[in-house]
Order: C-alpha cells, then sequence, then structure tokens
C-alpha cells in the first residue's frame, strides 16, 4: 500500500503520513478501515518498525486513525472531515501569497492559471488514488 522512497529528502515516516492523508482524502481508505499493521508495512517495505510506529502515532494525535488494542489501527470515521477543515484553515496563507505574488507583478490571470492547474493536478490524482 505505502510506497517509500528511500533516496527522498523526506523522513519515511512522513512519507507514510502524507500517504495515509491522501489515502483517505481519496477514498482509498474508507472511515473505520483498517489500515496495514506496523509489521507489515515493516516487512513489505523494508522499514524499522518504530518509523511506522512514529507515523502511526502522529496519525492518531491527528485524530485521524485510531489504535484498537490487539486489533490494530482503524481510520477515524470524522478522519477525512478533519483533512478538509485543515485544508480550509490554510486560505488565509493562500490569501497572504496572492497578495504578495499580485504586488510582486504577477497577474490574476497567471494566477487563475496556475490555480486551475492545481485543480487539474488533484482530480488527476484523485481519480488514479480511488482506482488502486
Amino acid at each position: 500500500m505505502f510506497q517509500i522512497d528511500a533516496m527522498s529528502r523526506e523522513p519515511a515516516y512522513e512519507q507514510i503520513i502524507h500517504q495515509v492523508e491522501q489515502f483517505i482524502l481519496t477514498d482509498v481508505l474508507q472511515p473505520e478501515a483498517q489500515i496495514p499493521s506496523v509489521r507489515s508495512v515493516s516487512m513489505t517495505n523494508s522499514i524499522n518498525p518504530r518509523t511506522i510506529l512514529k507515523a502511526y502515532t502522529e496519525l492518531d494525535a491527528r485524530g485521524l486513525i485510531q489504535s484498537v488494542p490487539g486489533k490494530g489501527y482503524y481510520v477515524c470515521a470524522d478522519a477525512q472531515q478533519k483533512l478538509l477543515e485543515k485544508g480550509r484553515e490554510k486560505m488565509k496563507d493562500l490569501t497572504e501569497m496572492l497578495t504578495a505574488l499580485a504586488m510582486a507583478g504577477v497577474t490574476k490571470e497567471e494566477i487563475t492559471a496556475c490555480v486551475e492547474q492545481a485543480f487539474t493536478e488533484a482530480k488527476e490524482l484523485q481519480k488514479g488514488g480511488s482506482q488502486a
């Protein structure tokens, strides 16, 4: 399920966190679905189990997954909603960035084209994610 790039500058645990978030947002991981065990991810990707546990602990702290003792980790029922809210909170940062770009002379048309491209790429990722 997880694809870890050992050559990436991003630590393996952060790659796992980002992939779980994407899987939740693209419905690859449904609410209350079990996610792969620490042991299976460790064996499949040749990663230290502590690294995977670090990622799962962070995801648990964010309220995206929960541990069920003796059974494993499961996606929280409201995980997708939490991620959507987190995305909407970034709108303030986006507004500040757009203001800075406008002040630097970037045109509204250039920004609009960039936004359109981002949404097109997001749709493609969602299509690819939902087929996995």
